[in-house]
């Protein structure tokens, strides 16, 4: 019998991106890194454990961007070909390695062999359908796959509309449905973004539960007696599960967690940078920016200047990763054994972390994350895997309490979403926001052309809503591309209304809309009503 729980839940989101318009778009490479370095690393080792009859329950959530991205054969038949790409660079580097620095000729041939692996898994196996393979392992009883909002739209920013909120939940409950051939148990508020009434919606679309940061458990009304080492029950019946700091901590902080590990991949020397540019240059951006290839011969090794990195040496990551797992479990042990005395049950320790992570940021993580499943089955008693659902199954009486109005992100508090640098966005949102509602509501939504006009807005609407857009004018990296997406989402939406005040839909523009801009093909209007 296990002293407590532990409930790993990783966070799986990728604003929707998808350009037609162009041959390639740099933007888009971030789903194609994500799925090779991330997604795919993810489903192998779940597969693995699942062949060698290793039970385990993990919770991810797949958000409704990233799910209707994955089942796109447009981005799925280009990332094909950015993988088929890949390996041609990966078997040119096994060349010049060998020539130039031998040092290297593994890592390139260890590289190769990853891409067809890569390609193995998501051509041959999955034929290209990557959600197919999450509602397979979901099935078998692994997985516990959760939802988002419909574009992780950031909902303490639109409080005063609780229309568009509701319209946020029951989009994405019913694409999760569309998706996986069921309703979500579970769902991850957009930035763990919460203020008190947000339940209400939740239990609206069936939602059983959600996460919230440390601090919204923590200063919850009443104070919870058990802390965040148990759920509270929302006056309504819905679960709140709050981060634990201390096991999150060990693994996402870079300089004091595992990742910050000297023998571990560096990250930021790639041959993109490394390489001369009439080398590289067919493999990144076709403008010239030199960008990431995913190939890194070298290891973070201590030092503030990237250019005296070490080789990298994938037996010793490989073992450092087992090393920080089996640390890792101890510490969960120790920790479940100290608090089941104190708080009277077995306890949940909940950690949650960005899917990306593991193996695009930390190229250990999924290593590390194998060994650790395998170890808590083989090596101890004392400690289970559980998602949250699990526990609320187990411990259905929970204290009665609502959560504080919170956020992750710094500060804890909205800041990131709500700032100086994008606070300009939420006027036009809280405008296109009732805008939608009197759309919703529109007298002649029975006829085609005005519901196709009608339930495109919506998507322009969602999509300008995604809290993706206001984090990246934060964190100042592709400001422009961001600032721009908002303003085109915009526009769209003002045009398809002043259409719809005016009863005469431009068919070729709504046509161009619909073909560009794909999320949710089975929009229901009326959660807007």
């Amino acid at each position: 019998m296990p002293k407590g729980y532990l409930s790993l839940v990783l966070h799986a989101h990728l604003p929707f991106v998808r350009h037609p318009e162009h041959e390639e778009h740099l933007e888009e490479r971030w789903l194609f890194e994500a799925i090779t370095e991330t997604y795919i690393p993810l489903i192998s080792v779940y597969n693995g454990l699942i062949d060698d009859q290793v039970p385990f329950r993990i919770t991810m959530s797949l958000t409704p961007p990233l799910l209707n991205m994955l089942a796109d054969p447009l981005l799925q038949e280009r990332y094909l070909k950015h993988l088929d790409k890949s390996i041609e660079l990966a078997e040119k580097e096994i060349l010049r390695t060998r020539r130039q620095d031998p040092r290297f000729e593994a890592s390139a041939e260890t590289y190769r062999n990853l891409f067809v692996h890569t390609r193995n898994i998501f051509a041959d196996r999955y034929d290209l359908d990557l959600v197919r393979a999450f509602r397979e392992i979901q099935q078998a009883g692994r997985l516990e796959v959760i939802t988002c909002g419909a574009t992780h739209a950031f909902f303490p920013m639109f409080k005063e509309h609780p229309e568009s909120i509701r319209a946020q939940v029951h989009v994405a409950a019913d694409d999760y449905e569309r998706h996986l051939g069921t309703r979500p148990q579970g769902i991850w508020l957009p930035e763990c973004g919460y203020f008190p009434g947000v339940e209400s919606y939740l239990e609206e679309a069936g939602i059983r539960y959600f996460l919230v940061d440390t601090h919204g458990i923590d200063h919850a009304e009443p104070r919870p007696v058990r802390g965040v080492y148990a759920p509270i029950l929302c006056p309504n019946g819905v679960a709140a599960f709050a981060r634990d700091l201390e096991s999150s901590k060990q693994v996402w902080s870079s300089s004091e967690g595992y990742p910050g590990d000297y023998d571990y991949r560096e990250f930021y020397r790639d041959i993109g940078f490394d390489l001369p540019m009439e080398y590289i240059a067919p493999y990144i951006n076709p403008d010239g920016t030199r960008l990431n290839t995913g190939i890194k011969y070298y290891k973070i090794t201590g030092r503030r200047d990237l250019s005296q990195c070490e080789p990298y040496d994938w037996h010793q990551a490989g073992q450092k990763a087992a090393d920080h797992a089996g640390n890792f479990m101890f510490n969960r042990e120790k920790q479940v054994e100290w608090l089941e005395g104190s708080l009277g049950r077995r306890p949940i320790v909940v950690a949650p972390y960005d899917a990306e992570l593991f193996g695009h940021w930390w190229f250990e993580g999924p290593r590390w994350l194998d060994v650790l499943i395998r170890k808590i089955h083989f090596d101890q008693d004392g400690l289970a895997l559980a998602t949250p659902s699990d526990y609320l199954d187990l411990y259905p009486d929970n204290q009665v309490a609502t959560p504080s109005a919170s956020s992750w992100g710094d500060k804890g508090y909205s800041e990131v979403w709500c700032n100086a640098t994008n606070d300009w966005i939420y006027p036009h949102l809280h405008k296109l926001a009732e805008r939608m509602h009197e759309l919703a509501h529109h007298p002649r939504l029975d006829e085609a052309p005005i519901l196709r006009a009608v339930e495109q807005a919506g998507r322009e609407f969602v999509l300008a809503q995604a809290s993706d857009w206001a984090f990246i004018m934060t964190n100042e990296t592709t400001v422009e591309y961001a600032r721009q997406r908002t303003l085109d989402h915009i526009e769209n939406f003002n045009r398809l209304y002043d259409m719809l005040q005016e009863g005469e839909i431009d068919e070729e523009f709504l046509e161009a809309l619909e073909k560009r801009h794909t999320i949710f093909p089975e929009l229901n209007v009326r959660h807007w009503g």
